[in-house]
Parts: structure tokens; sequence; C-alpha cells
């Protein structure tokens, strides 16, 4: 009997007479014989479970991560201090293995909890209302693109050239059969250029892109593009970091019709890039064109409270052609994780990440600037700040991995004439001694 394939050569062989072969090879005839693998495959001799639990942690440990190194990486994905709770909370089975309730009313806490994120997404946006989650913040901007052009009955779309230029791509990619129009606003400085932005706009457009705190980590003026945005029927779509939230004033009281953003800085690891978390809030107009699904609150027969599915316009719900989006189950998991978090949390201590978060950068980012050879390049910023470097920001941050830092990201990958540009992120973890330690490498640092 094999450990792992759960039937004897008896059985194996019974089920080949029962189809009416001999042998398992008989099953591959239609495969030439040039293609199949002759003789024994190349493996080593089996081992212990021991054994093997050793091999996977010596493979592990070669691993650079946030516990080895610090980490001053961005660009959408940051290193916060997540508490233990957390992870503790979402590990219990009700939790992991939940799929989208099907028969919704049923699964009660499984409604609660998407509608306590909801409410807590409303609370940090401003927003009438958000919800259960999207797959990642790249495909929430992607789908507040098509939800424009649902609502407006247009196709054109206003995106800054300071937004994530991975979260573009994702936005051109999903709208490549949807009939969608992008067209690009200029930047100066590091922020959107407004002058530009009302040069472009016009009856066409279903809506503005603007990202904030935007990709260079510069701050956008949210409520100044909303008052050059004169058609009341063009939507005004704010990418932002929910972190920032807690210190900036919320967009939905700026104007902004369209939320989203990547909510893996609420309690989410950064898990090598992923499984992320996609919020989007809207304001009331816009709600049966929300994509994904709304849970809400009301009471049951005897009174007593009790939570719904108010809306699922998933194509298996309703008829296909009306359907927003094939989002459904989502990131179920992590927005109860960003739900946890923020509960622990409360609203004081989310703003006092925010507020350490934008203190420390500060302080790293004048360290840095005041280097012979170095310079700051943004001058509003939350947590995130462009720095040019001497010689190349990939040969920099290849060094500094040596010394054990994550020094930051090359935007070389994203523009051209960018190779001595490098993006740097401070979060609540960092300390004093480790940003002072990695000054002192930078200052010792020759290309």
């Amino acid at each position: 009997m094999h450990q792992y394939i759960p039937n004897t050569e008896a059985e194996q062989l019974r089920m080949l007479n029962e189809v009416g072969i001999a042998s398992f090879e008989e099953l591959l005839e239609s495969i030439p014989e040039a293609l199949r693998f002759q003789g024994d495959l190349p493996l080593s001799p089996a081992k212990s479970e021991i054994e093997h639990k050793q091999d996977v942690l010596n493979i592990a440990s070669g691993d650079a991560n946030t516990t080895s190194h610090v980490s001053f990486l961005g660009a959408g994905s940051y290193d916060h201090f997540i508490p233990h709770v957390v992870d503790v909370l979402i590990s219990r089975s009700e939790f992991y293995t939940a799929y989208t309730p099907y028969q919704a009313e049923v699964s009660q806490g499984t409604l609660q909890a998407m509608y306590e994120y909801q409410s807590m997404i409303c609370e940090l946006t401003g927003m009438d209302l958000a919800n259960s989650s999207m797959y990642d913040g790249a495909s929430a901007m992607a789908e507040a693109c098509l939800l424009a052009a649902r609502h407006t009955r247009r196709n054109k779309i206003l995106i800054s050239r300071s937004v994530n230029p991975v979260y573009v791509d994702v936005a051109i990619t999903y709208a490549h059969h949807q009939g969608l129009e992008f067209e690009f606003i200029d930047i100066e400085d590091g922020i959107t250029n407004l002058d530009n932005l009302k040069s472009v706009l016009d009856a066409t457009i279903a809506g503005v892109v603007i990202q904030n705190p935007n990709f260079y980590g510069g701050l956008e003026d949210l409520a100044a593009i909303k008052t050059s945005i004169t058609d009341p029927k063009t939507q005004l779509i704010a990418v932002v970091n929910p972190i920032s939230l807690n210190l900036l004033e919320a967009p939905g009281k700026l104007g902004v019709d369209i939320v989203v953003g990547e909510g893996q800085s609420l309690g989410n690891h950064m898990s090598f890039g992923g499984p992320y978390l996609g919020f989007m809030a809207v304001k009331e107009p816009l709600i049966r064109k929300v994509p994904g699904r709304i849970a809400g609150e009301s009471v049951d027969v005897n009174g007593k409270r009790a939570f719904v599915m108010v809306l699922r316009t998933r194509e298996q719900d309703i008829r296909r052609e009306r359907a927003t989006s094939n989002i459904c189950t989502n990131q179920g998991l992590n927005a109860l994780a960003a739900c946890i978090y923020m509960s622990a949390l409360g609203k004081n201590g989310l703003r006092r990440v925010a507020e350490l978060c934008t203190q420390k950068a500060h302080y790293l980012g004048d360290s840095i600037d005041s280097l012979e050879g170095y310079a700051l390049q943004t001058e509003h910023y939350f947590n995130e700040f462009v720095v040019e470097v001497p010689g190349s920001a990939k040969a920099l941050i290849k060094r500094a991995a040596e010394a054990g830092f994550f020094a930051g990201v090359s935007l070389s990958q994203f523009e051209d004439n960018a190779d001595n540009k490098l993006l740097v992120a401070v979060t609540e973890k960092r300390s004093k001694t480790e940003m002072d330690s990695l000054v002192q490498f930078l200052e010792g640092y020759s290309v």
C-alpha cells in the first residue's frame, strides 16, 4: 500500500478491468512513445517527516523577508504591524473555510462580518456605502472605471500619470473588450497638473481617476480636482491608502463619487505579493451598479437583529447581461482580517498608526535629503517619497539587501529615465535606530 495513493494494486486492477483494459500503460496509447518519460523518476530516497520538515526549513531560510531585513518597501504593499489577534481569529475554521453564502440568511456570522467591514470602510472613506470587498486594489480601480462608464453611459476615462502604473495596466486589461478608452493627465512636480486636466475634460468623460497619496507619495488636492470637473455626470474616482485616511480628510467629504484602494495595510501580511484585498465605496446613486455584494442589517419575524444579503449583482444571481461583474467570493477572509484589525486598534489606534507613519517618514526623508548626492523629490507626502540617488537605484537596492535593508523600489521598472530614482516607504514599525542605520548605509554607499 502506497502511503499517498489511496488504493492498492488489486483495487487498481479491478478499476482497469472495469473499463476493459489490462494495464495503466494502455491508457496512454494515444500519447506517442517519444513524448513519454522512460525509466524511473530521478527522485531522492524516501525521507521521514522530520527530515522533510528540516529540508523545507533550510530552503525557507534562504528567503530574504521582513523578519530578516528592515523593509522600506512600498508601491502598494507595506510592512505594518499586525496584532496577533488578527491571525488567531481568521484561523478559526468557521472563517477560513467560508464561501459565499448561497442561502445567505443562514450564514449570520458571515453576513455580520461583511456588514461590519462595510461599515468601517464607509467610516474611513466618508462614503454612503461599501461592498464586501474586491480582489485587490488594482482590480478595484478597474471595476470603478467600468462602474463610471455604466452610470454615465460614456466610454472615456481620464487617469492621472501619478496613479500606480500596475493599476493602470490592470484597468486597460479589464477594459480590453469593454469599449473603454483611456486618456492620461500629465503630472508636474510629482502631482496631477490641474491645467492639463481642465484642458482634456469634456462631455465624453465618464470618470477621472486620481490616486491620493499618489504612486510617488505626493498628496493630491482632491477638492481642487473636484472643482475642476464642471460636468455633474463625470465621476471622480479616488484611489486611496486607507491608513492615510486617519489623518487626511475623507474623500467622501471632498466630493469624490467612487473610492477604491488596496486594503493590504489593514491587517494583511505582505505575503510576497498576495492575496490582497481591494475595497470600494460609493455615493448612494451608484448602489445598484456596484459590483460584488452588499450585506445589510434588518430584523427577523421575532423582532431580533438579523443580517441579510441586500445586493448581489453577479451573473449567477441575475440575468447574465445585467450582471455588473463576476466578482463573487472575492477576498472574504482578507476583508475579515481588515475588519478585525480596525476593531482591535479602534479609531484612536488607527490615527496613531497614521501619525507614526507620517512622522517617521518625514524624519527619514529629511535625513536622506541632507546627505551629499541624495535629493528628496517629493514635497508633500504621507509615508512614501521619491529620492534621487547617486548612480543606479537598482544597484543601490542590491547592495542595501546585502547589508540587511530593503531600501525601496526602483522607479526604472515603471518609467523611462528613472534609473536613479528610489521610492521609499516608512511605516509605524520602523524604529529610529533602523532609520538611522539606513541613513548611515546610504552615507557610506559609493557607486
